[in-house]
């Protein structure tokens, strides 16, 4: 029978489509370190569960399709510690940032539009792009800039009567990076000039290290009306499976043609936004604690794959994930190696290739996404399967 050409069009995720190796390497024993997905190990905040333990309606009734009222009108607080000047209004619950992230595109866009976006860029979008027949126009950052913005005539470039936006995300998934106040500017400063939107996914924001400032795009209260926030509660409070998100603007054209988007699919899930809700009653210290946590991992991770000969890796300064150049001609041949051929001591690790992370064909072959979600224990084991890793694999794929 025949598949329709868009989804034809889709690829399998390079984060999880690996999974079945995974599995048949779980089913023989060994046990898998996944470095391959932002899945952390960090415990979800009490109340959160509790909260969910508490529902106590009798109906798991339809609610509004815009989200709770309770949880829009808290989250206007949670913005306010950032010196954000955010109304309910101008907030729209989504089923996870993923959604927010479609919404914006199906808003934005008609098909065949475009997309201006730094690569490597988070995979999905990819997805997310086909389903809204977005075209997505890559401007390629690299790791010996550090993977910071590219100039910003390179954008210019890319600009044409298609363009609906530039998406970022700070920081950055997959390379760490935090965009600066003056990269913000810029990207903002071109967006007026030619009359689009800057789309910005900052699921991320709390966690930035080595005293990196973060600048959200919701600060800069004069480009308001052009500019799109993402947010999520999955990473922040360690509960990714909630999928509960957001899409956040001024621009109330902007939010009254994405809602009839949310009207389509009635609402975002009910007990989940019940548990966001507690989420974020959770005290600024655990928010601190979990990255003050994230930065020791990511100096303790850096330094170890540093020492791997051959080994090329970013220094992130935000989010949990970094990208690494491995010494192979393939790295989706090496992840898979990895899962269905080797382990060291019957322990080996999932990693997401980076191929997929670029629109431009021929990039990122040889480099992998790792997510250091786990506890530094762990991470050492697994650097270790992976420098035995390497040696195996050079030593039978001459």
């Amino acid at each position: 029978m025949h598949m329709s050409h868009r989804i034809s069009a889709f690829q399998c995720s390079p984060i999880r489509r690996l999974s079945p190796y995974a599995r048949d390497a779980v089913n023989r024993g060994i046990k898998v370190y996944h470095l391959n997905i932002g899945q952390p190990d960090i415990k979800t905040p009490r109340q959160v569960i509790e909260a969910v333990h508490n529902y106590d309606e009798s109906i798991i009734a339809y609610g509004n399709s815009e989200g709770r009222q309770e949880l829009r009108e808290a989250l206007p607080d949670y913005y306010a510690k950032y010196g954000l000047n955010v109304d309910a209004e101008d907030i729209l619950i989504t089923t996870g940032g993923s959604e927010a992230l479609q919404f914006a595109f199906m808003t934005l866009c008609d098909p065949y539009d475009e997309i201006i976006i730094p690569e490597p860029y988070y995979t999905n979008v990819s997805s997310f792009a086909h389903s809204a027949m977005v075209d997505l126009v890559p401007v390629t950052s690299t790791m010996e800039e550090s993977f910071s913005l590219p100039d910003i005539s390179e954008f210019e470039k890319r600009i044409s009567r298609k363009t609906g936006a530039i998406l970022l995300c700070s920081p950055n998934n997959p390379t760490g990076y935090v965009y600066t106040k003056d990269e913000l500017l810029q990207l903002l400063n071109l967006c007026k000039q030619y009359d689009i939107f800057l789309i910005v996914d900052e699921v991320y924001r709390e966690f930035c290290y080595d005293g990196k400032e973060f600048t959200s795009v919701l600060s800069f209260e004069e480009f308001s009306d052009r500019v799109i926030c993402v947010d999520s509660f999955s990473k922040r409070y360690s509960m990714c499976g909630a999928r509960i998100g957001a899409l956040v603007s001024k621009n109330k054209e902007v939010l009254e043609n994405a809602l009839k988007l949310s009207q389509a699919r009635l609402c975002p899930p009910d007990i989940e936004q019940v548990a966001a809700l507690a989420a974020l009653n959770t005290d600024d210290s655990y928010l601190r604690e979990v990255t003050i946590e994230y930065e020791k991992r990511r100096d303790f991770i850096v330094d170890a794959l540093q020492k791997i000969d051959g080994v090329k890796v970013s220094n992130p300064k935000g989010a949990f994930y970094l990208v690494a150049e491995l010494p192979v001609d393939d790295a989706e041949s090496f992840a898979t190696f990895m899962l269905r051929d080797f382990d060291l001591n019957e322990e080996t690790v999932m990693l997401a290739p980076c191929e997929d992370f670029y629109v431009t064909k021929g990039l990122g072959h040889r480099q992998v996404r790792i997510a250091y979600v786990l506890n530094t224990d762990d991470l050492k084991r697994a650097v270790a399967c992976i420098e035995a890793g390497l040696a195996a694999y050079q030593s039978t794929h001459r």
